[in-house]
């Protein structure tokens, strides 16, 4: 019997992806045939000029865009092959999102804000794990508070938490410190790190800060819609080295 652990696993990925935004001589060719994988259980950040297609990979991996063509996969599901419906239930199920605008509810408590998403689908969810969560992201003595009480850092492990408490096979974060100051923003990224590795989750971000990127297990750089290179351990100054080689001389 073959066990499948999760680092061999590839929780997200597209193949040979097209994106294509307008027509004629307008077009935009925002992908260009990129093919990449996003392995289980890791840390994942997406990188390059601005431009580069890095936002639009992560929407079209997510289900939030659709490929002019190519296939994106979430696990062994193509999502190209689902209708609307079912697409909307995968997104809702499978894929957890946090972004640079924390997108909480103002008049619910920190508590409804985090299992908000379960409440809409009807689902009590694993009342075991969303405790869990809460030590995680620590916000054990602010459940009852609502999100004018919490600090922007603070409202973003709230945003964290949301999306981690289905459980879902992969969380995307789009600029999610980009509204943070440096020492909130250190919290939210180590939180992220820390839901990896704790917590068995999967994470894939997009970044345009090379001290962000750092916390993850991988960057992935795109430029011009092409992936063009990846590194393992990424440390802030490799990553801005990396991108300096990316800027073209005036």
């Amino acid at each position: 019997m073959t066990v499948v652990t999760t680092a061999s696993r590839t929780a997200a990925r597209v193949q040979d992806a097209v994106k294509v935004y307008g027509s004629g001589d307008t077009a935009v060719r925002a992908l260009d045939g990129v093919s990449v994988g996003f392995p289980a259980g890791r840390f994942t950040a997406i990188m390059g000029p601005s431009g580069s297609g890095k936002s639009t990979l992560m929407h079209c991996a997510a289900g939030l865009d659709t490929l002019t063509s190519g296939a994106a996969y979430i696990g062994d599901t193509d999502l190209g092959a689902l209708d609307d419906r079912r697409l909307t239930l995968l997104r809702r199920d499978r894929i957890g999102f946090v972004f640079q605008a924390f997108n909480l509810v103002p008049t619910l408590t920190v508590a409804e804000n985090i299992t908000l998403p379960l409440d809409l689908a009807g689902s009590r969810g694993d009342a075991e794990w969303i405790d869990a969560l809460v030590d995680v992201v620590g916000l054990r003595d602010r459940l009852h508070h609502r999100p004018a009480e919490l600090s922007g850092g603070q409202q973003q492990r709230v945003a964290v938490a949301r999306a981690f408490a289905g459980r879902p096979d992969v969380v995307f974060a789009d600029e999610p410190t980009g509204n943070l100051d440096s020492r909130s923003g250190e919290e939210v990224l180590g939180l992220l790190g820390r839901a990896v590795r704790q917590m068995e989750r999967t994470v894939v971000m997009v970044t345009h800060d090379p001290v962000a990127a750092a916390h993850a297990d991988e960057v992935v750089f795109l430029a011009d819609g092409r992936l063009v290179d990846r590194m393992e351990s990424p440390t802030a100054d490799k990553v801005l080295d990396r991108l300096k080689a990316f800027e073209v001389p005036s």
